[in-house]
C-alpha cells in the first residue's frame, strides 16, 4: 500500500483507490482499500450539445444534468471504513490523503476539495457524496488511522502544508476545507492560521460548541468503562426481544439510525485507548479553536442539524454566524449529527443552491453555473406546486403570422431569446413559468434577479435562510451588464423584467401598470447577438389576494419603519438616480389577504427578431423597439384582462367540478381563442 502525505515535508499528491478496468461494481476489497499512487481522472465538461436531438425538439445545450448517480447509504461507509482499517489504514502510521475511486472526470478547472473527517478520523464521509462531488472537485480525504496519536496541532500543521502547497501551485483557484465535527474545528484553525489564502469553508455541525454538549459528562466516564465492556448500549439486540437489529433500525427515523450505526462502528473498529485520544484531542480543538474564530474571515456556510443528538448544532450555527462576518447557515431540521451520511441531504444540491460554488477568485454566476439535475427540478417544481395546483395557469402564445395558440409552440426553440414582460406581485408567477418551460419545453429559463437575493444581509432577515436557494439552482443570477452579455453570449433564454423590484412590490391600486426605465436597457444588447424578444404578459395576482398594506403603510408603522429601513440599507440599491417612480426601488414584505385563487392567464407574445438588424445600433431606433416591446407587453396584458372574463372556469370550484368529472389529471378548458 502506497500512502501519501506522510510525513512533515512529503508532497501534497493523495493516495488513490484505483477502479477496476472492467465495468462491474468494484469488489469489496477494491472498494476499500487498494491503495496507488495517481492523479486526477479525465476531464468532462457539462453542458454539451445534444448530438441526438430530433427535428423540431431543442438542439442547444443541455439543461439537465441526468448523469445517473449509484446511491450509497450509511451501510457503504460502515463496509467501506471496516476494510479500510483492517486491511491497510488501521496501522499506527502518520494522517494521509487518499482519493475516492467513485471521483472519476470532472468538470474543467474543478478546485480542490479537502474533506476533514469527524472523531472517525476514516476520512469517508462524504461516501454519499463522491460520485457527484468528484464531477466538480479534485477530492483529497484525510485519513488518521486508529492507532495514530499526532495532536491536534499536528494535524492543523499537516493541513496547512497541503493548503499552501496547492494555493501556490493554483493560486487563482479557491481550496474548500469540508469538515464535520472535529474536522469543522480542524478547517477553522487552518483558516485562522492562514488568512490570505482564499478558502471556503463548509462545516457540518461543528465541534466548537463541544461545552455545551449534553454527552460531556460522558467522555470522563467513558475512561472507567473497560474495554469489553464500551459497545454494550449499542448493540441492537438488547433493545427488544424478537426484532432483528434491521427490523429495529428500520422502524426508527433515518437521523436516529445513521448516529446509531456510526457510533456502534467507533466502538467495534476504534480501539478503546484510540476512542480516548480522539476525544481528548476533540476537547483541544475545541479550546485550539474557539481562541481564533475572531481571525476567520472567509467564505463560511454551516450545516446545522435540527436533531443533533450530541451537541446543540442549530445554537452554535446561529452563533458562528454572529461571529463570523461572512457566514452563512443552512438548517435542516429532521437531521441527526452524521448528516452527511443521512439519506435525505446532498451536499452538492446544498453547496449550489446556497451560491458557494466557484472555480476561481470571483464568483462567476454563468459560467460557474452547474446544470440542475432531475431530482433537484423535482424539488424546485414540488415547491412552487401549490401554485401550479391552486390557479391552474392557462399558457398562450402567438405564431410569427400572428396567431394565438394554446401552449408554447409560438416560443422559439433556439436561443439566444429575452423574455421580457410584467413582474407579477410577489413574483407569483415565477413557479408556473420555470417549471412550464422546463417540462414543455425543455427551456431553462435564466432569470436576472435582484442582488438582494443573493447577500448575505438577505439571509439574516429572511425567515428561512434558504428561501431564494431554488432559483439560485434554477440558474437566476444577479442583474448586470456583464451577466446579461455572458448569457446571451452563450445562447441562453434570458428572463427579464425591466419593472424590477417596483413591480414586483407595486403599491395598492398599481396592479399590472408598467414601471419601465424610460431609456432602453436591452435592446441593443440583444441585436448584438441576434437575440429573439419575447414580450409578455401575465394577469391573475388580483385573483389569489388582495394588496392591504404597502410600503406607504408599512412606513407608518412604530418600529417596523426602522425593520424596513435596516433591510433597504443592506440591500443594493438600484436605479437610484432614475427619475420618478422607477428609482423607488424599495424592499418590503407586502400585508395581503388571500382571495379563493383564480387563475393565472400567460399570453407570450409575436417573437420579435433582432438577428441582422444593424439599425438597432443606432440609440433612436433602439429606443423605439423597446417602446414597441413595452406596448406588446401591455397589450398582452390587457388581452389577457378581456379574456378571462369570458373563461367559465376562472375560479376554482368550476374547476374542481370539472376535474371531479372528467378525472383530476385533465386539464381544465378555458375561454374560446
Amino acid at each position: 500500500m502506497a500512502s501519501a502525505g506522510a510525513g512533515a515535508g512529503a508532497c501534497c499528491v493523495p493516495a488513490r483507490l484505483v477502479k477496476p478496468k472492467h465495468g462491474r461494481r468494484p469488489s469489496r476489497l477494491a472498494r476499500g482499500l487498494r491503495w496507488a499512487a495517481g492523479g486526477p481522472g479525465a476531464i468532462s465538461c457539462v453542458g454539451r450539445l445534444d448530438e441526438k436531438a430530433t427535428p423540431g425538439e431543442w438542439t442547444g445545450p443541455k439543461v439537465i444534468d441526468d448523469t445517473v448517480v449509484e446511491p450509497r447509504g450509511v451501510m457503504d461507509f460502515v463496509e467501506q471504513a471496516r476494510e479500510l482499517v483492517r486491511c491497510g489504514g488501521g496501522g499506527g502510521g502518520p494522517p494521509r490523503w487518499f482519493s475516492p475511486l467513485e471521483c472519476g472526470s470532472r468538470r474543467e478547472g474543478s478546485p480542490l476539495l479537502l474533506f476533514l473527517p469527524g472523531v472517525d478520523g476514516t476520512g469517508l464521509g462524504l461516501v454519499r457524496h463522491h460520485q457527484r462531488l468528484g464531477k466538480i472537485f479534485d477530492i483529497w480525504c484525510l485519513h488518521i488511522p486508529p492507532m495514530d496519536r499526532t495532536p491536534f496541532e499536528g494535524l492543523v500543521g499537516f493541513v496547512e502544508r497541503t493548503v499552501n502547497a496547492h494555493a501556490s501551485h493554483c493560486p487563482n483557484k479557491p481550496i474548500y476545507l469540508v469538515g464535520e465535527s472535529l474536522g469543522a474545528c480542524l478547517a477553522l484553525a487552518v483558516v485562522a492560521r492562514n488568512p490570505d489564502v482564499d478558502i471556503i469553508l463548509v462545516l457540518a455541525n461543528p465541534a466548537t460548541a463541544l461545552c455545551k454538549s449534553p454527552f460531556q459528562p460522558l467522555f470522563s466516564f467513558l475512561e472507567f468503562i473497560p474495554e469489553e465492556h464500551v459497545d454494550i448500549p449499542f448493540y441492537p439486540s438488547s433493545i427488544s426481544e424478537g426484532w432483528s437489529p434491521h427490523q429495529i433500525l428500520g422502524a426508527l427515523p433515518d437521523s436516529i439510525t445513521v448516529t446509531f450505526l456510526y457510533i456502534s462502528f467507533l466502538v467495534d473498529i476504534i480501539p478503546r485507548e484510540s476512542l480516548l485520544w480522539r476525544l481528548k484531542m476533540l476537547r483541544s480543538a475545541y479550546s485550539y479553536t474557539s481562541s481564533r474564530l475572531h481571525s476567520v474571515k472567509v467564505q463560511t456556510l454551516v450545516l446545522a442539524s435540527g436533531k443533533d443528538q450530541l451537541l446543540p448544532s442549530r445554537e452554535e450555527a446561529e452563533r458562528l454566524c454572529d461571529l463570523l462576518p461572512n457566514c452563512r447557515i443552512r438548517h435542516f431540521n429532521d437531521s441527526g449529527h452524521n448528516i452527511l451520511l443521512e439519506s435525505g441531504f446532498d451536499l452538492v444540491t446544498v453547496i449550489k443552491g446556497s451560491g458557494f460554488y466557484r472555480r476561481s477568485r470571483r464568483m462567476d454566476y454563468v459560467s460557474d453555473y452547474l446544470l440542475p439535475t432531475p431530482p433537484e427540478v423535482e424539488k424546485v417544481v414540488e415547491e412552487y406546486r401549490w401554485v401550479n395546483v391552486t390557479t391552474d395557469p392557462v399558457m398562450l402564445s402567438t405564431l410569427s403570422d400572428g396567431k394565438i395558440v394554446r401552449h408554447l409552440s409560438g416560443v422559439p426553440s433556439e436561443g439566444p431569446a429575452i423574455l421580457v414582460g410584467y413582474h407579477m406581485l410577489m413574483g407569483w408567477e415565477l413557479g408556473p413559468l420555470v417549471s412550464t418551460f422546463m417540462a414543455e419545453r425543455g427551456i431553462l429559463l435564466r432569470g436576472v434577479a435582484h442582488p438582494f437575493m443573493f447577500d448575505r444581509s438577505s439571509e439574516l432577515l429572511m425567515p428561512d435562510s434558504s428561501s431564494f436557494d431554488s432559483m439560485r439552482l434554477m440558474g437566476a443570477v444577479p442583474v448586470s451588464a456583464v451577466n446579461f452579455y455572458k448569457l446571451l453570449s452563450r445562447r441562453s433564454f434570458v428572463l427579464l423584467y425591466p419593472g424590477g423590484a417596483r413591480e414586483a412590490l407595486h403599491r395598492k391600486g398599481e396592479e399590472y401598470k408598467l414601471f419601465w426605465p424610460e431609456q432602453s436597457e436591452f435592446i441593443r444588447m440583444a441585436a448584438r447577438f441576434g437575440a429573439t424578444i419575447i414580450p409578455f404578459g401575465v394577469v391573475g395576482e388580483d385573483d389569489i389576494c388582495q394588496l392591504v398594506l404597502d410600503y406607504d403603510d408599512l412606513v407608518k408603522i412604530p418600529f417596523y419603519d426602522a425593520l424596513l429601513e435596516r433591510i433597504n440599507q443592506a440591500a443594493v440599491r438600484l436605479r437610484t438616480d432614475s427619475p420618478g417612480e422607477v428609482g423607488n426601488q424599495h424592499l418590503y414584505l407586502p400585508g395581503m389577504l388571500p382571495k379563493i385563487p383564480g387563475r393565472f392567464y400567460f399570453l407570450f407574445g409575436r417573437p420579435i427578431e433582432t438577428r441582422g438588424r444593424k439599425e438597432l445600433r443606432d440609440k433612436e431606433k433602439a429606443h423605439e423597439l423597446y417602446l414597441h416591446v413595452k406596448s406588446e407587453v401591455e397589450s398582452c396584458i390587457a388581452y389577457l384582462k378581456d379574456k378571462r372574463e369570458k373563461d367559465p372556469y376562472r375560479n376554482l370550484f368550476p374547476r374542481l367540478l370539472y376535474q371531479a368529472t372528467h378525472g383530476f389529471l385533465s386539464k381544465v378548458p378555458t375561454f374560446d381563442l
